[in-house]
């Protein structure tokens, strides 16, 4: 009997856990078709995370380059970004723009859109 108290107590908490998540609408994970159909071409604040060697070999459509690496930098150049319109990050594969994202939310962005897939995403067929 205890231990079917203790499995209900958790499908409670985690339940709350989950709604707690999904109503958090900060960070939002998208993917290449979202970047083709919200971004390119469009005038939006798209941040390429990477390093600047990494960016200058190939970045996304009209991405400015912050490099996470650098953190007091990175952190004084998105105080350059509006933080009520949205912001679409990258990286090579995910890490550091969901790592980013995490940052800008602490700041007090209000729309930020993570490009789960990366550059590396971006580049295959």
């Amino acid at each position: 009997m205890r231990h079917i108290i203790k499995f209900v107590l958790f499908l409670v908490f985690a339940g709350t856990l989950s709604c707690h998540s999904q109503k958090d609408k900060v960070i939002t994970r998208i993917d290449k078709a979202e970047m083709n159909s919200n971004v390119i071409g469009k005038a939006v604040q798209l941040i390429d995370v990477r390093t600047p060697g990494e960016y200058n070999a190939g970045h996304i459509d009209d991405a400015i380059n912050f490099d996470i690496s650098k953190y007091q930098n990175f952190i004084e150049q998105i105080n350059t970004l509006d933080k009520e319109d949205p912001v679409y990050l990258y990286c090579a594969v995910g890490a550091r723009s969901i790592h980013a994202a995490k940052i800008l939310k602490s700041k007090g962005f209000t729309k930020i859109y993570d490009y789960s897939g990366g550059y590396d995403d971006w580049i295959r067929d």
